[in-house]
C-alpha cells in the first residue's frame, strides 16, 4: 500500500514538473507582456480605443492564465503536500492576485546559465545577486507605475509624472526618503508600504551578500600565508645540498688539516 502511494506521489510530482517545464517560458513572456501592456496604459496618452481594448484584453488573459497555472500545479501536487506547495511558492500564489509578479519568473532563466548551476559559494552569491537585481528592477518599475496611476489625478498629488514616480520609488526602496515626493491617496500609500517592505528585504539581502563575500575573502587571505609556510616546511632538501647550509664549502677539509698538524 505504502509503495503504491509513494509511486502515485512520484508520478504526480513528475507531472507537475513536466507542466512547469513546458509553461515556464510562455508564462515569462506573458508576464513581461502584462508589464508592457500595463505600462502603456498608464504612460501613453490618447490611445486609440481599439488599442486600449486590446491591451485590456491582454491584461485579463494574462491574469486568467496565471490563475489557471497555479490551480493546475496545486492539483498536480501530491495530496498532503498541497498546503506546503502554497506556502513554499508565495510568488506564484501572488501572481494569481497581482499577475505582474509572474514576470519575475525570468529569474529562473538566468539560473540556467552554466556558471549559476554550481553549488559553491561564488555560484550561490551570483544567483542571489542576479535574483536581487531582477526583482528590484521589476518591483520598482511596477510600484512606480501603480503609484503614478493612483496619484496623478489627485489635486494634492506630488507625484505627477513617471520620472517623479521612479525618483520616489528609488529613494524609498533605498531607505533614504527625502520627503520631497510622497503619496497622498490610499492606494498610493498601500503601494508605498509594499515598496518599503520590499526595500528592506532587498537592501538586507544585498548587505548580507557583501558581508559574506568580504568575510570569505579575508579568510582566504589569512589562510594563504600559512599554507605557503607549511608547504615550505614540508619541502624536502635539494639533492647534494650539505646538511649545514650555513657552513662554508671548505670548512670540513680545513678541520681535517688542523687535526693532521
Amino acid at each position: 500500500m505504502s509503495g503504491t502511494g509513494g509511486g502515485e506521489r512520484d508520478e504526480e510530482t513528475a507531472r507537475r514538473r513536466a507542466w512547469e517545464d513546458r509553461t515556464t517560458g510562455p508564462l515569462v513572456v506573458l508576464g513581461v507582456g502584462f508589464l508592457v501592456a500595463y505600462a502603456t496604459l498608464v504612460l501613453a496618452e490618447a490611445l486609440p480605443p481599439w488599442l486600449v481594448l486590446t491591451l485590456q484584453l491582454l491584461l485579463i488573459l494574462s491574469w486568467a492564465t496565471f490563475v489557471v497555472d497555479v490551480v493546475v500545479r496545486w492539483a498536480l501536487t501530491p495530496r498532503g503536500h498541497r498546503t506546503a506547495f502554497l506556502v513554499h511558492h508565495p510568488l506564484d500564489v501572488l501572481s494569481a492576485v497581482l499577475p505582474v509578479f509572474r514576470a519575475l519568473r525570468v529569474v529562473s532563466l538566468v539560473h540556467r546559465v552554466r556558471y549559476f548551476r554550481g553549488h559553491g559559494g561564488d555560484a550561490f552569491r551570483a544567483r542571489i545577486v542576479s535574483s536581487m537585481l531582477v526583482y528590484a528592477v521589476v518591483f520598482i518599475v511596477f510600484i512606480a507605475l501603480a503609484t503614478l496611476n493612483a496619484e496623478r489625478d489627485d489635486p494634492r498629488a506630488t507625484i505627477q509624472s513617471f520620472g517623479d514616480a521612479i525618483w520616489w520609488a528609488c529613494v524609498t526602496i533605498a531607505t533614504v526618503g527625502y520627503g520631497d515626493m510622497y503619496p497622498v491617496t490610499v492606494p498610493g500609500r498601500i503601494f508605498a508600504v509594499m515598496l518599503m517592505i520590499g526595500g528592506i528585504a532587498i537592501v538586507g539581502t544585498a548587505s548580507a551578500t557583501i558581508v559574506s563575500l568580504f568575510t570569505e575573502r579575508l579568510g582566504q587571505l589569512r589562510e594563504h600565508p600559512r599554507e605557503e609556510r607549511e608547504s615550505h616546511e614540508r619541502r624536502p632538501p635539494r639533492e647534494g645540498r650539505p646538511a649545514d647550509a650555513g657552513a662554508a664549502p671548505d670548512a670540513v677539509p680545513l678541520q681535517d688539516d688542523l687535526r693532521r698538524e
